[in-house]
């Protein structure tokens, strides 16, 4: 009875998706541990909402990750009644709007179905997921942290701004944050830093996972956040470790899955 009891529940864990098996294995993978080993209760699905990574995952490494729809057809399929969803979503943007939209068409499937809040959803979000990151980020006193994130161009994009403006209000005021997609720009940051009068950047993504972007767009030979910055005269430094990594972050995962459990 205890056994059947166990196998009713489920988390099904939603991310973006990388192509990238190391920074999966440092992120995505940790953080479904932490979750599965804070709630045994509840058996831990996957699901990607890029179909593009989905099927090229398939294609050069043989592994099989499900969608959403896929993965909540799974669920029920193995008597899950009571679900609840936690993206790995930075904010609440288009990708989380997907997956919404993917859950609503199958919400008949199960008894009860919660969702869970992306990572900066609420001011205490914002907050914590500052002190998470600059307690296990080392700067030096003459060295600006510029962070990147993804950007978008769904109104959430607001999100990255209110980021820098938390940061500064914290005291973190060596932090500037960009966007590879949207507002504010690389340019945006550059004129920044032209103010601050620093000469010494630390390059880092401000994304679940250290992937294509990161490794391209941030910190690639070409025509990259660095070789940019470098072409101004900037000594730039890559930290190429993504949020997954962070356990302050990862934390915070696990919060909004216990709010969404209420």
């Amino acid at each position: 009875m205890k056994g059947a009891a166990k196998v009713k529940k489920g988390i099904l864990v939603v991310s973006f998706g990388t192509c990238h098996l190391d920074t999966m294995k440092k992120t995505i993978e940790v953080l479904e541990r932490n979750i599965s080993q804070r709630f045994p209760e509840s058996c831990v699905y996957r699901a990607f909402t890029s179909n593009m990574i989905v099927r090229k995952l398939k294609r050069t490494e043989g592994m099989d990750v499900d969608t959403v729809r896929e993965a909540v057809k799974r669920m029920a399929s193995d008597g899950i009644e009571y679900v609840v969803v936690q993206p790995t979503h930075i904010i609440n943007g288009i990708e989380n709007d997907r997956m919404m939209e993917d859950l609503m068409e199958n919400i008949s499937l199960f008894r009860r179905i919660r969702v869970g809040k992306p990572l900066l959803s609420s001011v205490d979000d914002y907050k914590k997921s500052i002190h998470a990151v600059m307690a296990e980020t080392e700067l030096n006193d003459d060295e600006m942290l510029v962070l990147m994130g993804h950007g978008t161009d769904h109104h959430a994009n607001s999100a990255y701004p209110t980021l820098e403006y938390t940061f500064h209000a914290l005291g973190y005021n060596q932090v500037l944050i960009g966007t590879v997609e949207s507002f504010p720009e690389l340019k945006n940051v550059m004129a920044k830093l032209e103010i601050a009068e620093k000469k010494k950047v630390a390059l880092m993504p401000f994304m679940l996972v250290a992937g294509d972007h990161a490794k391209n767009d941030m910190a690639g030979d070409e025509d990259s956040w660095k070789s940019q910055l470098e072409d101004e005269g900037y000594e730039v430094r890559v930290i190429m470790k993504g949020l997954g990594e962070f356990e302050g972050i990862r934390r915070i995962f696990l919060e909004h899955i216990e709010e969404a459990m209420e």
